[in-house]
């Protein structure tokens, strides 16, 4: 029986489907038929690595990173569905081909590579394991003659090269200990004469304390010969704290956010008084000259606020009790009850010239009025 092969053939979308069929020569028909293969097939011829680099627009020794890249670009711009101007769908086709071979080609130069630097590598570690001479194998390369000898001189190599370790070792050793020497006579020497000044001290008060006594200048205490008073009957406050606490007070200590508290209330009002006196120098009406000397002295009364808000920040960090911590002050707030403090003296003064004025022009009508009182008196 011969076969005869019948090749079935259509073009969708640039590709071709190609069937076959085997069917015996003496049919009249080709109902028994069946199919040996079936597969897709491109169009175009397969293209070159050298057109696929210029297709890509890459040259050769690129790496991947640089053809994902261009691949990218293309795609946007030829892609049927990328909605671009130069979209078309057969150069895209040979673009993505393109893509593989070019891929293809730069893994295979990477891989070749890598192959050549471990190769490399390889040999330089072969290179460094060779065999030497045998001479500097043995005992560092100590030495000359023959083995046993070499053998003996590295020995006496090795004692002396210990005993040299040794003595160094001993060198810092003693060092250390002569610093540490140094820094605790230091020390000793410092304690010492602390301790002198001290028992100095207490010796010094001893004998002005023997010398009072001698004198009499203790006989007319109101307290002599009588025990001493409790400061506390509270038995949970340490009778020493309050005892030493209570002869501070009696001898006028205060603590120290006390004095920083007195101090920013002093500091405060001196600056008040200074810019007051200040704007009553300059007077009304305020001139151009006087405004410009207004602004000078507003400056420098913020600059003089800023510090006293520092010194407040101080202060309420060593306060013990949150109620009595401070607030900042206000430098505008602070100029604009000067203005208000100036104009009210302002009115007042107004008020009290008026005042006096209209005194006087009475005081000067009664005396008219008794002058001529007098004249008609005298003509009588």
């Amino acid at each position: 029986m011969k076969w005869v092969c019948v090749v079935l053939m259509r073009k969708i979308h640039h590709h071709v489907w190609m069937c076959s069929a085997l069917v015996p020569k003496k049919a009249k028909s080709v109902q028994h038929c069946f199919i040996y293969n079936c597969r897709l097939m491109s169009d175009h011829k397969p293209r070159n690595i050298i057109d696929s680099y210029k297709l890509l627009k890459l040259q050769e020794g690129c790496s991947l990173d640089d053809v994902k890249n261009s691949f990218l670009e293309l795609a946007k711009q030829y892609h049927p569905d990328s909605g671009s101007v130069k979209a078309d769908s057969t150069i895209f086709v040979q673009i993505e081909e393109a893509y593989r071979v070019v891929v293809n080609d730069v893994a295979k130069k990477i891989k070749s590579r890598d192959k050549e630097e471990d190769d490399d590598d390889d040999e330089d570690k072969l290179k460094s394991k060779a065999l030497q001479h045998r001479q500097y194998l043995n005992f560092e390369g100590i030495g000359f003659g023959t083995p046993s000898q070499r053998e003996r001189q590295y020995m006496q190599f090795r004692v002396d090269r210990a005993s040299e370790r040794l003595m160094e070792y001993r060198q810092r050793q003693m060092e250390r200990q002569l610093a540490m020497g140094d820094i605790m006579l230091a020390k000793d020497v410092k304690q010492s004469k602390k301790a002198k000044i001290t028992q100095a001290i207490e010796r010094l008060v001893e004998d002005l304390i023997q010398e009072s006594m001698a004198k009499g200048d203790f006989d007319n205490l109101s307290g002599k010969g009588k025990p001493l008073k409790k400061f506390s009957d509270c038995p949970h406050i340490d009778p020493m704290t309050h005892n030493l606490n209570r002869i501070l007070i009696n001898n006028g200590y205060q603590p120290e956010w006390i004095l920083m508290q007195k101090e920013i209330r002093e500091t405060i009002e001196k600056l008040r008084k200074t810019i007051i006196a200040s704007r009553n120098k300059l007077g009304d009406p305020i001139t151009v000259q006087k405004e410009k000397q207004w602004k000078e002295v507003c400056e420098e009364f913020r600059e003089n606020i800023k510090i006293l808000n520092k010194r407040i920040n101080d202060f309420n960090l060593v306060v013990p009790i949150l109620s009595r911590q401070m607030v900042h002050f206000n430098a505008d707030k602070e100029i604009a009850r000067v203005e208000d403090i100036f104009e009210a003296q302002m009115k007042k003064s107004e008020t009290e010239a008026k005042k006096t004025e209209a005194e006087m022009e009475h005081g000067r009508h009664d005396i008219k009025t008794n002058f001529f009182k007098w004249i008609a008196l005298i003509l009588k």
